[in-house]
Order: C-alpha cells, then structure tokens, then sequence
C-alpha cells in the first residue's frame, strides 16, 4: 500500500498543471506580497488553507450584534427608579401636585394676568407655607423683583432686547446666622403662547418648590446660602434672568447656578453645559447626582450653534460672569411648546430623577469649600462622559490630552511596525494602505452622493418627513442604501482591484485604514482642544485591544466565526457607546426637524446623519467584507429593503404627522390676523391691507393642508415689501431668514381695542452731525421694532442694548420688546448720521404688535380658520399690526 500511494504521488506531481493555477502562480511570484504569507514570511493556517466568513451567518451574527446593542441602549434610557419614602427625600408626588396647579393657570404669557399675577401669587403662597413649616436653623427671605433693562444678543441673527416691569420671584434659604456666598437655582414659569408648560418649564419649578421643602425642613444647617429665582419671562429670549443678574442686589453673593431647562417633555434631564471652565462643578455632579447623565460632547455641539436655542445658562455666562451646569429634558420634544405639553405626559420617575440630582448637587455645593473659593479652581476643562446613565466619568482636559497622544502613539507604532520592514515590503506596504485608503474614501464619497440624491428627489416631489413619525422609516431608506453603496463599492474593488490577492492580508490592510482614519480625527480634535476627543481616543484604543485578541486566532486559522465573536466583544464598547451618542442626538434633533424652517430640506439633513452614523458604526467592519467569502445576498438584502422603504415614501405610505393622543407627531402652524399700514415721509398713508399670516414651522409648508383647506396654496404666497424692513411683516422674533416661505390669505381688517399709540416727540440736531429722533410707544405686552437707515445714512447710537446699535444678519436692526402689567410708555431715541439729509428720509421704522392674550387675541375670522385646519396640526394663532413710518 505504501509503494502503491507513492507511485500515486510521483504520477501526480508529473502531471502538468491546469493553466489557471500556473496564472495564480505566477501572480503570487509578482506580488509576494500578497501569497498569503503576510509579512512576516508564514503562511496562515496550515497548508495554505484560509477560512473566510459564511456570509448568512456573519450577516445575521453582525445584525443580532446590532440589535443588541440597540436593546441595552433603550433599556440605559428607561426610567427604572424606586420612589422614597424617607419624608427627607425629594417626593415626587408632592412636586406633581405644585406641577398640576401651576399648568391648571393655563398658558403664561408674559403680560398676562395669568403670568404675573395668578402664578405669582400661587408661588409666593407655596413658599410662605414652606417657610411655615421650615426648621429652625434655616432663614427664608423672599424678594418679588420687577426689572427693567435693555441688552444685544447675537443669536437668531442678532438682536435688541429691551422689557419693562417683568416678573421675578426670588427666594433664598440661608442659615441662621446668614451666609456670605450662595449657588442659584433658575426655572421659569412663563410659557409661550397656547401651550400649558408643563415641561417648559413648570416642571422644573415644581421641582424646586419641592427642594426647598425639603431642605428647609432637615435639621441640619446649610454652610451656604442657596437663591431659587423663579423667573417669569424667559420665553420672551432670556429678559427676566438678565433682570436678576444685573439688577438685584442678592447677586453679588452667587459663585454657580444651576438652570434648569426642557427641550422635551420628560425622560431624563441632561447635562449639556457646564462652566466656562471650573472643572469643580462637574465633579460636584458626579459626586451628588444620584442619576447622571452628562455628555461634554452634547456641549460641545450646543456651544458651536448647530442647534438653535439658547438658554439662562448664557446670561448667567456673560452678564454674570458665573460658572454654572445646564439641565434640560430631551425627550420626545415633538410636542414641547404645543398644547400637548401637559402635566399628564411628564412620568412621574421623571420628576423623582431630575429632584434626586438636583437636590444632591444643590446640597453638595451648599456644603462645599470650593465654593466660597471658586476663582481658585476656575481654570481648566474637563472631559465627562456618562456610561449608559450608570455613572460619570471625567477627567482633566490636559490628562485627556496626554491620554490621546499617547493612545495615538500607540497607533503610530503599532503601524510603524509593519513600516519597519525590509524596504521593499514597506514601500509595498505604505502604497497598498495608501490605494485602500482612497478605496475607502471613494466608498464614502459614493455612498453620501447616493443618499443625498434620494433626500433631494424626495424633498422635490413633496415627500419629506416621512421619518417624522416614523424614525425607523430614516434607516431603513439612508442606512441600508448607505451600507448597500459601502459593501457593494468594495465589493467592486474586492472582485476587480484584488482579484488575486490574499484575503487575510486585505483583513489586515483594511483594518489598518479605518485605525489611520480614526487616529488622524484623534490627533486633529486634540490639537483643536475639543474634549469631545475621546470618542475618537475609544475607536483607536479598543479595537487595538481586538486586535491582540484575535492574532492569534486569525493567523492560525483565518476568518472563522470564533474570529467573529471574538472581534464583535472587543468592539462593543466602542459601538455600544456610539449608538449610545446616536441615540441621543436622534432624540433631540428628529423632532427639531419639525420647527427648523422651511430653508433647508430636513431630509438632507437626516440623511447626512443617519450616513455618518452608519460610517463610524461600520469602520471598522469594512474588512469583514474581504474576509467574507461572498456579499451578494446581503447587498441583495439591503437593496431590496430600501427599494421597498424608497417606493413607500414615494407613494406617501408614510404620512409625516400623527394626532394620535397617547403619542402625537404634529405640524406646527402659527397663524396671525394681521393688519398693515404703510406711511410716507410726510406721515399720509400711502397703503394698507389685511389677511391671516400663516408661517408652517417645517420644510412641508402647507402642501398637506391644501386638501383640506383648499384656498390655503401656493397662489396666495407672501410677497415681500422689498424696502420694507424685514419685508414688512410682523414677527415676533427675527426668523425671517428661515421662514422665507409664508402665506397671506386676505381677510377683513381688524382693529385690536387697545391699539397701539405712536409718536415722534423731537427731532433734534447734534452737535457732532447727527440728528437724534425721540420715540414714544403704547401698546400690548409684545412688540417687535424694525428699523433700515436708507443708502447715505447710518445708525449710529440709540438708547438701547449698550449704546450701540446691534446689527441682523438680513442687514436691518430688529428689537424685540415687552412689559409686564401697569408698564410706562416705551420710549426710545436713535441717532441717525447723513452727510446731507436725504429726500426720501433717513430710516424706515416699522412697528409689529402682537395680542398674545386677552381679549384682543382672537378674531371671528382666525376662529372659522382654526377650525378646518386638521387634527395633526397644532396651531398657534393671535392678532397683529403693523405700521410703518419713514423719518
């Protein structure tokens, strides 16, 4: 039998080869390589034999992975909290019941009876009963402040702000004996118009109702003083906490503050700023929070204006110079500010969460050194980032610095290893990663171009916001057709590009490119000093650690499933985190999308996010796709479903808007009964009209209440009064430059009862060549003021902001005003300069009024509208004028 299998071999090895396997020779002898034996010279596995993935099963594996890892992420956001039953304990219940009293007021306009009156007076008694009931080692003092003030701020394109006799209530807990420093807490009980509150912001008083409560009934003494300002005008763009900041006298004494916000209604409440500086307080957070969550890289994009809000925390910032924490609910704000905003929807462990934190982190910095020592500990960033709601971790930014370099380091070296070859095999080397960089590129180049050309077909023919209600509906059209264009592109490449190449060194080569891609974002971000760094520093450092453990595995046996599972576990804390940071970014900003305006197509917008997300959570498993031993079923797969979802949201399957009572997605639609006058130099009037304006708040205008409204189209579109400022218009706030699409249906005049009286009272030459115009204003509790110097002149100065006048991005000056109740008249001066005073006047001065409330705020003719417009629509509505002069 021996002579018998060795006269077989000896036959066989004289046989002459097949020629495609003389070719495959050859190739391997030009490009040795790619022979398979790596480069150290040894063959993978044993006898040459490499395994590669079955692609069902890794497919399935990768999306059970994934799946998973959305699953842990949902239950991280789940409140899952015990209420106490310890009576010096936050009760949730108890701020429940302030919640409910306070929103049954009904919305809280500044102005308002209800605002400033019927809220007050329920806050100050809840607070004389506190302080009744209070131990006797505390001191309460309460303050009801009334301020008037005038400041610019650069946000909405740059505006004025000026108020008049706004409400504050202001009450502070202090020992005894008194104290020297004191932290602020800052809610705010006004609301916009038509909406109840709730979570902006009555929750948040009611929160810090039932802190003082609590603290001052414990026996145990405060070191500190803590100031709870309850403000009644911060909807109307921050004016009361500019009141209290520059104003009252008790201010002199606050080291930190803590705002407490919404964005949503209900979930958790994150930390989304901290500082500036003062690393201090983000360790007073994690040491006292009871539930954290804090993100700096939330900050860092808040900071950089990609959304557009602001907060207190910016007041307290620049005008008092403080350093203090930023919390706001974040979740499902489809239906903050809308009259689904009801205290009802905030779960009750929501309430008990945001108490817990607040009131820990209020004890802490009552009780803590730092505090009366803060300038000591100003300087300094710091890196925080919560794990899964569990618990923060945080660092200093320099150590997260040092930390990046060093992890970058590794990476440097762990590829110089591969550089410091024999010559030739590092040249090879650096042109293989250099062309499998560029592939990678070009995949991703190919696959945004793909989906941006969906998002704009489908912004064309009338179908954006499919996703609105239907989050899921973003993925399963820009995600698989992202993944899809990935796998096939390199698929391509695999098939064309390295037909002959050794799969286990394309594994490597590619594996290699998504560590280069992700060291280069770590070293740049940390050269620009985001601490947003470490998410980059977690994708270089970890899979690293992958690597180590699947050497071995890999270069015995090749692509195996075991390679598989293996390589899935030391990747899950980097993927698990970034679908953690998706999460909440797709928290915030999908219902964003339905009050952005009507410039920008919200779908490009979703698909460039959904095709980031899919790029980072993908990587690093683009090499999968040369170890794999086919991707036609899965690009087959992926295709299909976004074929399927591409032809559904064509069709309209998936209505954007939902009024379903338990979870509504509605359109927003503000609509006002305007009536215009149009002066000229000499003060005749020259032009009037009236009509409803209406504003849709989201890229879809009215194109779906046209069915039911049929003379709401696109005949009766705005036109805009070209030498008119801000087109004429009346807006409340100066959002001309993202609502460039309106509609004016004509409709009878209306005169408000309490119209507005205007006035010039002097016109006066100065002595340095300009002329000083005097104004006087009466009228209801919201105005906006418009003014554009004509070509030759210039504003100069005027009496409001800081003297100098604060220009808008659409080249007019815009201010913005209001008064709480029993204000003076509004009176003003601006200075015009003109080398000669022009025939056709200096400036043209418009005048909005807005009758949020009341009785002036409605008309027969709003009502009848209001009527037919469809249940998923939330509507907010009042009435209008608007004059304008020229001097």
């Amino acid at each position: 039998m021996e002579r018998n299998s060795a006269a077989v071999g000896a036959v066989r090895r004289l046989r002459p080869q097949p020629p495609q396997q003389l070719q495959q020779q050859q190739q391997r002898r030009r490009h040795p390589e790619k022979d398979g034996e790596g480069w150290h010279g040894k063959k993978p596995g044993t006898g040459g034999y490499r395994r590669l993935l079955p692609e069902a099963r890794a497919s399935l594996v990768l999306l059970l992975y994934l799946l998973g890892l959305r699953v842990l992420v949902h239950v991280s956001f789940l409140q899952l909290l015990q209420l106490p039953r310890d009576p010096r304990e936050f009760d949730a219940f108890r701020a429940r019941t302030y919640l409910e009293n306070i929103t049954a007021i009904g919305p809280r306009i500044v102005g308002s009876p209800e605002n400033e009156i019927l809220t007050v007076n329920y806050l100050l008694q809840q607070i004389k009963a506190i302080e009744s009931e209070s131990s006797n080692v505390h001191k309460i003092s309460i303050d009801v402040q009334r301020p008037t003030g005038t400041f610019s701020i650069d946000f909405l394109g740059g505006f004025t702000s000026y108020y008049d006799n706004i409400t504050n209530v202001v009450v502070k807990l202090e020992p005894r004996s008194g104290a020297e420093h004191a932290v602020l807490s800052n809610c705010h009980f006004d609301s916009v118009p038509n909406t109840p509150g709730a979570s902006d912001d009555a929750v948040s008083c009611s929160v810090m109702l039932e802190i003082l409560h609590t603290l001052s009934k414990s026996p145990e003494p405060l070191q500190h003083a803590i100031i709870f300002l309850f403000n009644g005008a911060e909807e109307n763009v921050l004016q009361a906490s500019h009141g209290f900041i520059t104003q009252h006298h008790w201010t002199k004494s606050i080291r930190a503050f803590i705002n407490l916000e919404a964005a949503g209604v209900g979930g958790k409440e994150l930390v989304f700023q901290t500082g500036p500086e003062n690393p201090w307080l983000v360790q007073a957070y994690i040491s006292a929070a009871k539930h954290p969550f804090a993100c700096v890289v939330a900050q860092e994009v808040f900071q950089m204006g990609i959304i557009q809000a602001e907060t207190d925390f910016r007041i307290y910032r620049d005008f008092g110079n403080i350093p203090g924490i930023d919390l706001a609910f974040i979740e499902n704000g489809y239906i903050y500010h809308t009259k689904y905003d009801t205290a009802d929807r905030i779960l009750t462990n929501s309430i008990q969460r945001a108490g817990d934190n607040i009131l820990g982190v209020l004890k802490y910095l009552a009780k803590s050194d730092n505090l009366a020592k803060s300038y000591e500990y100003r300087h300094g960033n710091v890196v925080f980032f919560d794990i899964l709601g569990m618990f923060v971790l945080a660092y200093p930014a320099r150590v997260g610095t040092i930390l990046n370099y060093v992890i970058t380091a590794l990476a440097v070296l762990y590829l110089g290893k591969k550089i410091l070859q024999p010559r030739k095999r590092a040249i090879n080397y650096m042109k293989e990663l250099a062309i499998a960089f560029f592939f990678t590129v070009l995949s991703w180049l190919t696959s945004l171009l793909g989906i941006l050309i969906v998002a704009v077909f489908i912004s064309l023919i009338g179908r954006a916001l499919s996703w609105y209600t239907h989050f899921y509906v973003s993925i399963f059209l820009y995600g698989t057709a992202t993944l899809a264009k990935l796998i096939f592109v390199h698929s391509c490449v695999k098939k064309f590009h390295y037909k002959n190449t050794n799969e286990q060194f394309l594994g490597e080569i590619f594996f290699d490119v998504s560590l280069v891609f992700w060291s280069i974002l770590l070293a740049l971000f940390t050269y620009l000093g985001f601490c947003s760094a470490f998410v980059s520093a977690i994708w270089v450092a970890f899979p690293l650690l992958t690597k180590i453990m699947t050497y071995k595995e890999f270069k015995e046996k090749g692509a195996t499933m075991k390679f598989l599972l293996i390589y899935l576990l030391g990747m899950f804390v980097p993927c698990l985190y970034v679908m953690y940071l998706n999460w909440i970014t797709y928290e915030m900003v999908i219902p964003i999308m339905g009050r952005s305006g009507s410039e920008v197509p919200p779908d490009i917008l979703v698909a460039s996010s959904v095709f980031v997300s899919s790029i980072l959570l993908s990587s690093y498993f683009l090499n999968f796709i040369y170890l794999a031993r086919s991707t036609k079923k899965t690009v087959l797969t992926l295709t299909t479903v976004f074929a399927v979802a591409f032809i559904l949201v064509c069709s309209g399957f998936f209505f954007p808007y939902s009024s379903d009572s338990t979870n509504p997605r509605p359109k927003r639609i503000f609509l006002q009964h305007l009536s215009r006058r149009f002066h000229d130099l000499n003060g005749h009037l020259i032009k009037s009209d009236s009509g409803i304006w209406i504003n849709g708040l989201d890229y879809g205008g009215m194109s779906h209440v046209t069915p039911h409204i049929p003379e709401l189209n696109d005949t009766i579109r705005t036109k805009c009064e070209e030498e008119s400022p801000f087109c004429g218009l009346p807006w409340i706030l100066p959002v001309s430059h993202l609502f460039r699409k309106n509609w004016y249906l004509p409709a009878p005049v209306l005169i408000p009862k309490a119209s507005i009286q205007f006035q010039l009272l002097s016109k006066e030459q100065m002595p340095w060549a300009a002329t000083k115009l005097t104004f006087e204003i009466s009228g209801p509790s919201h105005m906006s003021l418009y003014l554009r110097p004509h070509p030759g002149a210039t504003l100069s100065r005027w009496s409001l902001g800081d003297g100098t006048p604060f220009i808008h991005v659409d080249g007019d000056y815009f201010v913005y005003y209001s008064h709480g109740l029993q204000a003076l008249p509004w009176r003003f001066w601006i200075e015009m300069k003109a080398s000669d005073e022009p025939v056709k006047g200096m400036v043209t001065l418009g005048i909005a009024t807005h009758y949020c409330f009341g009785e002036d705020q409605k008309s027969p003719q709003l009502h009848v509208l209001l009527e037919r417009f469809p249940n998923w629509t939330v509507l907010s509505s009042w009435v209008s004028t608007y004059d304008q002069f020229i001097f």
